[in-house]
């Protein structure tokens, strides 16, 4: 029993040590020693749970995957109008690639053209915004002649835009701490909603951890560019632009 509690805690480190690697360095440049240095394990112990970096990238983005489709389900459960909820669920997992290394590092991987993976990350999540845009349209909150399609390629793409923007950001200045994550995510509506809260388990605990203090791993943009999207894009496809807009979270 001792065994396996401590070869699940190695896997788990290895796990969160190769998400960090490759969130920062990307797939390519991302190696085994140095995960395995970061880690605290050796390489005999790294290669007894992944016989390869690709096992040990499809780890990543299964635990990045698995925290997208609890989002998805937390979408389902939610009620009210699905723009709004649209808003606070990219809110939300925007904050979850800013304060996880595992989320992050998934997006990384998913879009990373040295890998094979098929973007599994990108795929679930333009899956649930494809949901949430067609269950609007059918609530009559799309304008009319407003592409459902058009819609959830626009927010995908402008998620990973964003995504890109804060990996930059991390690049150029370091960590954010606790309290500026935490203020972002009240400011984006999804400290409170709880809509991006939580964590699948396993190697995706801690996702919010910039709402209760501490260091977030990673960087993050300035809220106002999500504000800025969503204040570009709402009077364009809601139907009722002016009660979309008394959607958007209040400026802080």
């Amino acid at each position: 029993m001792v065994k396996q509690v401590r070869a699940a805690r190695t896997r788990q480190s290895l796990v969160r040590a190769a998400a960090e690697v490759f969130a920062a360095d990307g797939y390519a440049l991302a190696s085994l020693p140095v995960i395995s240095r970061r880690a605290g394990v050796s390489a005999g112990a790294l290669h007894f749970h992944f016989a390869s970096k690709d096992a040990l990238a499809a780890e990543v983005e299964s635990a990045a995957a698995d925290w997208v489709r609890e989002l998805a389900e937390r979408c389902r459960e939610e009620n009210g109008a699905r723009l709004q909820l649209l808003m606070r669920t990219m809110s939300g997992l925007l904050l979850a690639v800013a304060g996880d290394p595992v989320v992050r590092a998934g997006f990384r991987l998913g879009a990373d053209p040295s890998r094979k993976s098929g973007a599994a990350m990108l795929g679930l999540w333009h899956r649930c915004v494809r949901e949430l845009v067609l269950q609007a349209q059918s609530a009559g909150e799309l304008a009319e002649g407003v592409c459902p399609d058009g819609v959830t390629a626009t927010v995908v793409a402008a998620t990973v835009g964003l995504e890109m923007a804060a990996a930059m950001a991390a690049a150029a200045d370091g960590a954010v701490d606790g309290a500026t994550a935490g203020a972002i995510g009240g400011a984006m509506g999804a400290a409170e909603d709880g809509v991006g809260g939580g964590a699948a388990g396993g190697a995706v605990d801690g996702v919010r951890a910039g709402a209760g203090g501490g260091a977030v791993d990673g960087g993050w943009l300035p809220a106002g560019l999500v504000e800025q999207f969503w204040s570009l894009v709402l009077p364009g496809l809601a139907a009722s632009p002016e009660r979309a807009l008394e959607w958007m979270p209040p400026r802080t």
